[in-house]
């Protein structure tokens, strides 16, 4: 099954695509969006804070791929065209991060709808990614392969962040009129960075692994045909569904916290866009070790105590950034300790939460659809996390509140993989 050029390809998709990730979804897409918007943006007869809109839009971006997914996952897989499906999603996800450069805040329904095209191609585009794990790699690789990924991700992501930091801190230097225009044109920078990296990827994963002929017709009946069929084997698989409660319950707060830090930082705290982004790198290089850390541990005493070691320290930062205090002289040092914490655990919770869930799947052809429930669970999971967020936003005017209501979600996760057998906990 080991092919080292192909398993290559395959992590490399994360160098190409974590740049959405990280520029727009995490760093600076958010702060640049808070920052050129009116605080107060009227949508459908209401008034919006704009930081509780830009939730709100996320959480809907979410729930169309968790539409979407699992029908075309079917598809996928009944076609045997996964490969054809993540670049579809892929280019679509970055020609909407090239048309955020033309979004100056003053087309604020511009800067939401290319936000959400792209949160739509990337997620979607990962059904598809996370499907050739299992294909393409034993269960004795999926750890150390998955962690890789995640490494490269951080590695590149990490990379053009700071490339983006540079032109939007001498914006002069490069022949830019002011910051806004340096920041647009980052955007425009990480589309091009996510598909032309992606045609490694493209170049070296397999089609049609199982050598699958379908009909010439009726591949929508038969997808949801493929669908129901995963539906049935999960619903009588007692360890799928257990592991998919708690990945749903902690995937609320990472997510959550992943993709609002950032705003959490500059309203609740009142730090520069540069400090910010200085926290979110140190996140990214943390992340590396933390990757490699938590697969180390999931191979040497096996991934759900490698999972609930992590959950407990994700419990744990929820509580401290509730503590944080603005007043604080220290704050900046403290969310820099707090992010260098985040750093350690995102990496291991996200990588070896894929291979736990690879590990677990009966063997199948249908990888796209049984992935396609991973992935809805951390979709609806992100949509509950967001708009909990935003909601109690503009119930208290305190993002504190929202962050300690995070550890909730962590404990519940926990408690779910508390009913794992010890038998199960070595894949």
């Amino acid at each position: 099954m080991t092919n080292k050029r192909v398993q290559f390809g395959w992590a490399f998709y994360d160098w190409a695509n974590s740049v959405y990730s990280l520029v727009i979804s995490t760093a600076i897409f958010p702060i640049y969006f808070a920052a050129v918007c009116p605080e107060q943006i009227e949508l459908f007869g209401r008034s919006f804070e704009n930081t509780a809109l830009y939730s709100y839009s996320l959480s809907f971006s979410f729930a169309l791929v968790v539409v979407l997914s699992p029908l075309l996952s079917g598809v996928a897989d009944y076609s045997g065209n996964k490969k054809g499906f993540l670049q579809f999603f892929a280019y679509m996800g970055s020609l909407a991060c090239m048309g955020l450069f033309f979004f100056d805040g003053e087309q604020v329904y511009l800067g939401l709808i290319l936000s959400i095209i792209a949160s739509v191609g990337f997620w979607a585009s990962l059904v598809y990614y996370n499907a050739f794990l299992p294909e393409i790699a034993s269960p004795d690789e999926q750890d150390r392969l998955s962690a890789k990924g995640f490494t490269l991700g951080y590695i590149g992501s990490a990379t053009l962040l700071i490339l983006n930091l540079v032109l939007v801190t001498f914006p002069e230097v490069f022949g830019f009129a002011d910051t806004g225009s340096a920041t647009r044109f980052g955007f425009l920078l990480t589309g091009i960075w996510w598909i032309g990296f992606a045609q490694i990827t493209f170049r070296r994963l397999p089609v049609n692994v199982h050598h699958r002929k379908p009909k010439e017709s009726g591949y929508l009946w038969q997808g949801f045909r493929e669908l129901k069929a995963v539906v049935k084997i999960i619903s009588e698989n007692p360890r799928l569904k257990v592991y998919l409660y708690s990945f749903f319950f902690f995937s609320v707060g990472v997510q959550t916290v992943i993709l609002l830090a950032s705003l959490f930082g500059s309203e609740e705290l009142g730090m520069e866009s540069t400090k910010l982004i200085a926290t979110i790198l140190i996140i990214q290089f943390v992340g590396i070790a933390g990757a490699n850390l938590f697969a180390w541990v999931a191979r040497k005493y096996g991934n759900i105590l490698s999972l609930k070691i992590s959950i407990a320290i994700w419990a744990l930062i929820c509580v401290l950034a509730f503590l944080l205090q603005k007043e604080d002289p220290l704050v900046e040092y403290k969310f820099y300790a707090i992010g260098a914490l985040v750093g350690l655990v995102m990496g291991g919770i996200q990588s070896v939460s894929r291979s736990t869930y690879s590990k677990l799947l009966p063997e199948t052809q249908s990888t796209a659809s049984f992935f396609s429930f991973y992935d809805v669970s951390e979709k609806v999971a992100i949509i509950c996390g967001t708009f909990v967020y935003g909601y109690l936003i503009e119930l208290t005017g305190d993002m504190k509140a929202s962050a300690l209501t995070l550890s909730i979600f962590f404990v519940i996760g926990f408690l779910q993989l508390l009913r794992l057998k010890r038998s199960t906990w070595v894949y």
